[in-house]
């Protein structure tokens, strides 16, 4: 299974993604998924991957072969105006991927499908972040919609809902970052560092940061070991739950008999 999360901030994007691929419990391995290029001096352009590994690695290979000029199609990620035209080349390549892949006996959802968060600047536009689906559709972030997830999503997204805010910097991106990733790890064994990072300022393609962060990674420990004390001392201090009618009494009795 995976994990990966795509934000769009004021300041930049931030993208981050686990690096767990399992063909089973008896059969697991570390894989990168997120990737990115440096297109000449005006363009930056990211992306996480989720699903099948042999389609996700096939869409990487043709995108290489696009930014160095040995795909004979003639669709160039240099020759691209927009990020918009960028995700249709890239929505293109994982719809062809994946239909190559069925084959035409394979109707509907099929082991080989993927799904792939886009973002990126090109100079002259502000930065723009997408997620691409494998009928090779995709939808924008909006003020409404900031952020995207692919993967293991359901035990990070409550995280990321709460804390979220389109102003925070990048140092506290990271750190409600790694708490939506601890809580999925906690929760699915299949979600694992090393988890891969990237951190993009607007309109500064040349200080972009990219990272990894190791299982003992001591930012990852503190802030796992300081998020779970927290939730419990916020726990105590939450009003207890006021039980209706009699059952009240009875429920306190037994309390104080207890701790007698």
């Amino acid at each position: 299974m995976t994990y990966c999360v795509g934000m769009m901030l004021d300041r930049g994007l931030v993208f981050m993604s686990d690096s767990r691929s399992n063909g089973g419990m008896d059969y697991v391995s570390t894989f990168k998924k997120l990737y990115s290029w440096k297109l000449s001096d005006d363009r930056l352009i990211t992306i996480l991957c989720s699903g099948n590994l042999g389609t996700t690695q096939a869409v990487i290979n043709d995108l290489d072969e696009r930014v160095n000029g040995k795909n004979l199609s003639g669709d160039g990620l240099l020759q691209c105006k927009t990020m918009f035209q960028v995700a249709k080349i890239v929505a293109r390549s994982l719809k062809e991927t994946i239909q190559e892949a069925r084959g035409p006996e394979i109707d509907g959802n099929s082991t080989f499908d993927a799904t792939l968060i886009l973002g990126g600047q090109i100079l002259g536009e502000r930065p723009r972040l997408f997620q691409i689906y494998p009928e090779g559709n995709f939808i924008e972030a909006s003020e409404t919609s900031p952020f995207f997830q692919i993967g293991e999503t359901k035990y990070g997204r409550p995280i990321l809902l709460r804390g979220f805010d389109r102003g925070m910097s990048f140092s506290h991106s990271m750190k409600l970052m790694l708490v939506s990733f601890d809580s999925t790890m906690k929760t699915n064994l299949t979600v694992s560092p090393p988890f891969h990072y990237q951190l993009f300022p607007c309109d500064q393609i040349d200080n972009a940061v990219e990272g990894i962060i190791s299982e003992d990674d001591p930012n990852l420990k503190m802030i796992s070991e300081g998020w779970g004390d927290a939730l419990k001392q916020a726990l105590d201090q939450l009003p207890n739950f006021v039980i209706p009618g009699s059952q009240s009494d009875l429920f306190e009795a037994l309390r104080s008999s207890h701790n007698e």
